[in-house]
């Protein structure tokens, strides 16, 4: 009996690792991991290609389609979800709309909120997230970009600071054989993409 009890308790702790408190549940990538072929790979959708670049820098568009809006409305729209995004539980002090053109229908704002790698009982492992995030409305749809990333990890400690051109781009995230991640990088690589799949999906929800 005594040694069931110790063992419950030793396992109390992991129960709480899979508590989730940000926008989506924590992950991070195994320290060992095998990958042969990239279709092999546990994270194959965060390989080459998966982060996209123009002229040298990391910047993700998405054209929505919204029938039947008027760019105004479409503006509108989008204004309130990116004013509501400043006052989320996630997002820093410093996060806050910095265009807000009604005549030319265009909307920008510039985020500084964190994004959770993992979070358990004893640690938490996070990094902030600095990006600007743009909407263009025209009748009919809108087109969403998001650039200018950079990160801010282990700030409590020796700040480290990264641009996504130097930290998640293809050639310095993915191994040469394009089959895995490196293994620091590639979590800022994935948690990134996941959180501009998040917005692109939200923005595409709202105009439908």
């Amino acid at each position: 009996m005594r040694k069931f009890i110790l063992t419950l308790i030793a396992l109390a702790p992991m129960a709480m690792w899979a508590q989730d408190n940000t926008w989506e549940k924590p992950e991070e990538e195994p320290e060992q991991e095998v990958a042969t072929k990239a279709k092999d790979y546990k994270y194959q959708k965060y390989l080459k290609g998966a982060v996209t670049e123009e002229n040298g820098r990391v910047v993700f568009t998405k054209h929505i389609n919204a029938p039947g809006k008027s760019a105004a409305e479409i503006y509108n729209i989008v204004r309130q979800y990116m004013e509501k995004m400043t006052k989320e539980k996630n997002q820093l002090s410093d996060s806050k709309l910095v265009v807000e053109d009604t005549e030319k229908h265009i909307v920008g704002g510039m985020y500084d909120e964190w994004l959770v790698f993992r979070a358990n009982a004893i640690s938490l492992d996070r990094t902030r997230f600095i990006y600007s995030l743009k909407a263009e409305c025209k009748d009919g749809s809108a087109d969403i970009t998001i650039t200018n990333i950079r990160y801010v990890y282990e700030e409590n400690r020796k700040a480290q600071r990264y641009t996504a051109e130097e930290w998640i781009s293809d050639k310095v995230a993915v191994n040469k054989k394009n089959t895995k991640l490196l293994p620091l990088s590639g979590k800022f690589r994935r948690k990134t993409c996941d959180r501009k799949d998040f917005l692109f999906n939200k923005f595409e929800s709202l105009l439908q």
